[in-house]
């Protein structure tokens, strides 16, 4: 090897192991600045000095002095705190300073950029005064004489993790198996789509196998025909040799199979990392907020040796990251004001990963001050949102892009600022965040993704000449809906399972295709993405089948409601949908027609209308005359009731609130009614909680309007479709 490539591969090397040394010099100093007993801080110290000395010597074989000499000068400060047997704010800040110009340094000789000028280059002269000045100022700390510059208010981060269950090691040479192996993550990653590619070709003999038995079945009926004739010997031959073929394929199938298997979970193996070792850095970022804050806070890591794919974590690091700077930065309330409300002055932010059958959920949790539902809610009404009425909803605003309560500008994002993005980010994973807060006690994230992103058990419909997939794992169920089942409620239609309403679209509206033809009775499928549903209406449900996953692309990443593309075992492409972004859609989308219309229809329709209010009667006695109704209008419940019998209606137009028999039971007499309970009955109320439109459905209504968001055209329509 000549003397260039030599080079180049020793500073591969060495940046390979300085991302390594980083995490382990990051580690180390949060560990020493927390430490108060002497001997435990002096381990911690050895450790230090022992990784800068493995960086020193790698950066000296790689040629990178300034490395070198920093890493040196870094020596020479710690060994000072070793010998005085503390060390002072402000010389911790450094060292921690020095850790990041090293990183960013590993990052410029990475992408071949010089060093002068650098971070690193710009420390040198600090970490020397350092060297120089550190017993004097670590000497005049231990007297109680104040240092020279004042130090910021002391932080205490730290993190634990369950340790990883232990197993007993093989028989055999002890080296042979200890001994470590580096192999990069980029190896590893192509290593995973050939075995991709493999399960999926294995996937294709099942097809293969199929048409060769559609192929025996033939020739079987072929043999029947020509029964008694000189063809049904040559004919049983070549049935035999197929069933020979048929079986030894089969028998290659399993084996292939079983092998492919096999080398997906080694390498799927190999690629995993400890759930506490995807989250190296958040401790340094919980510490670096604390600090220039002003608080005390400790971060704990629940789950720590659940072992995840490196994909996956790398994925998560992002949000994760967000979400334990804001909850040190704006959950966790300031000393003064824990003492105040009886807490601890130091705050808890926790970290814990779990398994769920095939997902992972992650939950970021702080014992703090809660989300500020109140201005949650005046930002909402501020930028002409509709505000819920439930505190879960509201909490949920916080998602909402530029959505903030902060009340001022700092260097720290505030809780609400980019909350948008995290949720963006974890969607992308075919996953779903939710948030659920306690005033006054913390507020709680709940992550949840899948376990793999590579392979996915995926739901095949079709609409229209479409066939497109859905992860299976969000599929709550399949149905069958009938026209009786769906109810309209403030102009969009829900499908009734029970005691639930599910807001119910046609998929192809949703995608934007043409629509099919109306049908009397529709399959559906019913996605969950949360605590949310939505039925999506689909011309067929095909089959459920194992596929391998594909990212779109950089040009068509985001395609509306596509999430990636599916490799099915025939090698089809098909699109994966995501079940988040179709589940937000269908719960506001108008109603369409989803089913056929009646053929005979009566030119002039009678309407019933009840209403205790003298001005909601007449504006809604003049639409609906306007629109070509015959209206008989009523002052209350028992009235209504009393025409409804002498001569009967087509449809009922009701309010709740009325005197004698309110708008529920009015709906309840009615479907109560051999006679009348099939009318169609409109709910139009004030009353626009959710518990009340559940129970004005539950009662039996087949829409629900609520006046504050009434207008005409959704009155009409609904009646339009439900006539």
């Amino acid at each position: 090897m000549d003397r260039d490539r030599l080079a180049q591969a020793l500073l591969a090397t060495f940046l390979e192991e300085l991302e390594g040394h980083v995490a382990s010099l990051n580690r180390e100093l949060l560990a020493l600045e927390r430490e108060r007993a002497p001997a435990r801080a002096a381990e911690h110290v050895a450790s230090l000095l022992r990784t800068l000395h493995s960086v020193k010597g790698a950066a000296r074989a790689a040629s990178a002095t300034l490395v070198e000499t920093a890493c040196h000068r870094m020596e020479e400060v710690l060994e000072r705190v070793r010998d005085e047997g503390t060390g002072a704010p402000e010389v911790y800040e450094l060292c921690f300073n020095t850790v990041d110009a090293l990183d960013d340094a590993g990052r410029r000789l990475a992408s071949k950029q010089d060093l002068a000028g650098s971070p690193l280059e710009a420390l040198l002269p600090q970490l020397e005064q350092a060297a120089r000045r550190a017993g004097a100022t670590f000497a005049a700390s231990e007297r109680g004489v104040s240092a020279p510059a004042t130090p910021p208010p002391a932080t205490r981060v730290t993190a634990t993790a369950e340790p990883a269950p232990t197993e007993p090691m093989p028989p055999g040479p002890a080296m042979a198996e200890t001994l470590p192996v580096r192999v990069s993550a980029q190896k590893l990653d192509a290593l995973l789509a050939r075995s991709g590619e493999l399960r999926v070709a294995t996937l294709r003999l099942d097809g293969r196998a199929e048409a060769l038995e559609s192929v025996r079945d033939s020739l079987v009926q072929a043999r029947e025909a020509v029964r008694g004739t000189a063809g049904e010997a040559a004919l049983r031959r070549a049935e035999t040799e197929l069933s020979r073929v048929a079986r030894e394929l089969a028998a290659d199938r399993r084996t292939l199979g079983g092998v492919a298997t096999g080398l997906d979970d080694e390498v799927r193996r190999a690629r995993t990392l400890a759930f506490v070792d995807g989250c190296e850095g958040l401790e340094r970022a919980a510490r670096d907020v604390a600090r220039t804050l002003g608080r005390t806070a400790r971060l704990e890591i629940h789950g720590g040796a659940l072992e995840l794919d490196r994909s996956l974590l790398q994925a998560l690091r992002e949000p994760l990251l967000h979400l334990v700077r804001n909850a040190v930065a704006h959950g966790l309330e300031a000393p003064d004001k824990r003492r105040a409300a009886g807490k601890p002055e130091e705050g808890c932010v926790s970290l814990t990963a779990r398994l769920r059958g095939s997902r992972v959920q992650v939950t970021v949790e702080d014992d703090g001050r809660g989300l500020d539902l109140e201005a949650l809610r005046q930002q909402a009404r501020t930028r002409g949102l509709d505000v819920p009425e439930s505190d879960t909803d509201v909490a949920r605003l916080a998602f909402l892009p530029g959505l903030s309560t902060a009340t001022e500008v700092t260097r720290v994002s505030g809780r609400g600022v980019g909350l948008d993005v995290v949720r963006t980010q974890v969607e992308a994973l075919r996953g779903t965040v939710e948030v659920m807060t306690r005033p006054g006690q913390g507020t709680t994230f709940l992550l949840d993704v899948p376990l793999t992103l590579s392979t996915l058990r995926v739901l095949l419909v079709s609409v229209g000449s479409q066939i497109l997939a859905l992860a299976s794992e969000s599929v709550a169920r399949l149905v069958r809906v009938l026209p009786r089942e769906v109810r309209e409620v403030e102009g969009r239609p829900t499908w009734a399972s029970g005691d639930a309403f599910i807001p119910l679209a046609s998929l192809a509206d949703v995608l934007g295709l043409p629509p099919s033809p109306p049908r009397a009775r529709r399959s559906a499928v019913v996605l969950a993405a949360g605590t949310a549903r939505a039925a999506l209406v689909v011309d067929e449900v095909l089959s459920e089948q194992e596929a391998l996953v594909r990212s779109l692309g950089a040009r068509v990443r985001r395609a509306r409601h596509v999430s990636a593309a599916a490799v099915l075992p025939d090698g089809r492409l098909s699109l994966l949908l995501s079940p988040v972004s179709l589940v937000r859609a269908a719960g506001g989308r108008p109603s369409t027609a989803l089913f056929p219309t009646p053929a005979a229809q009566r030119t002039r329709r009678r309407v019933l209308l009840a209403d205790d209010s003298p001005t909601t009667r007449a504006l809604e006695q003049n639409i609906l005359e306007g629109a070509g109704y015959e209206v008989v209008a009523c002052a209350d419940g028992t009235e209504a009731w009393e025409r409804l019998q002498a001569g009967g209606a087509d449809a009922l137009v009701l309010d709740v609130e009325m005197p004698r028999m309110d708008g529920f039971a009015l709906t309840e007499a009615v479907r109560a009614s051999p006679r009348f309970s099939r009318l169609p009955v409109v709910l139009v109320t004030a009353r626009g909680k959710p518990e009340d439109k559940a129970r004005g459905l539950q009662a039996g209504a087949s829409a629900y309007l609520v006046k504050s968001a009434f207008d005409p055209t959704s009155l009409l329509e609904t009646l339009r479709r439900l006539l």
